[in-house]
């Protein structure tokens, strides 16, 4: 069974500025994921063409189910709100996704609110500090009826604030407990591999940088484990055509 995790930056590519769901579906077939998690996937925004890319990533990887789970209704950078899951059809939203070749048992959403006060940060490209406003998370679970029997994945993308997002990820783990083992807890969790693993309690599986997608220095993306799963083999960041981070894959199966 392979996972995978990619935040895809909405499908634009650093190199021409644009957003191409070809391309996108390309990049998603090439993973040939089992099982993968989609950060930063937009439904109905004008930027990405209007398009579906849960739908889009869905139909090349040849998932049976997946679900799109929005974090923000309106345009990120711009005018938005929380969403709330009560949203009307059509209207743009942003958040992440969960797509299966396994039969979804069940499915869970956790909303994970922001950080309400702004904080001062340091941009590393103007190398001066800014005061960084946070945006509401989201993490969507699924029971899957997978080859060794049923098991839980989860995927989030956490806040870049440090602190706040291992306080997300505390939560998170904890709103999972008493749900079906093995465990997977996925996505873009904005911390390094270390804090991931002692925040969560949660095995990790997969090492290798991710980020920045060109010249990777740290690993923001990850996969943790509890309860009877196990690497098969080596992780890999996989560099694609699209986004500013690499995909991470990781085979597994039981112990």
């Amino acid at each position: 069974m392979r996972l995978a995790t990619f935040n895809i930056l909405h499908g634009r590519s650093l190199t021409d500025g644009r957003v191409d769901v070809d391309r996108l579906a390309a990049a998603v077939k090439s993973l040939d994921a089992d099982v993968l998690g989609l950060q930063e996937v937009d439904r109905d925004q004008p930027r990405s063409l209007g398009a579906d890319l849960t739908a889009v990533a869905a139909e090349a990887m040849g998932a049976v189910d997946s679900q799109f789970v929005a974090a923000l209704s309106g345009t990120p950078g711009g005018t938005w709100m929380a969403a709330t899951g009560e949203e009307q059809p059509g209207s743009a939203s942003y958040g992440v996704s969960l797509l299966s070749r396994y039969p979804v048992v069940s499915w869970r959403v956790v909303r994970l609110p922001p950080l309400r006060a702004s904080v001062p940060l340091w941009s590393p490209i103007t190398r001066r500090p800014f005061l960084a406003r946070d945006e509401p998370r989201v993490a969507v679970a699924a029971v899957l009826d997978g080859p060794f029997g049923q098991f839980t994945v989860c995927n989030t993308h956490l806040s870049f604030i440090p602190g706040w997002n291992g306080s997300q990820l505390r939560r998170l783990v904890q709103s999972l407990t008493g749900t079906r083992e093995p465990l997977a807890v996925m996505g873009d969790l904005n911390m390094q591999q270390a804090r991931a693993a002692k925040v969560s309690g949660l095995q990790p599986i997969a090492s290798a940088p991710t980020f920045p997608a060109a010249h990777p220095r740290r690993q923001l993306d990850h996969v943790l484990v509890r309860g009877g799963l196990r690497a098969t083999g080596p992780a890999e960041a996989v560099q694609l055509p699209l986004s500013d981070h690499r995909a991470l894959v990781v085979p597994c199966g039981p112990v």
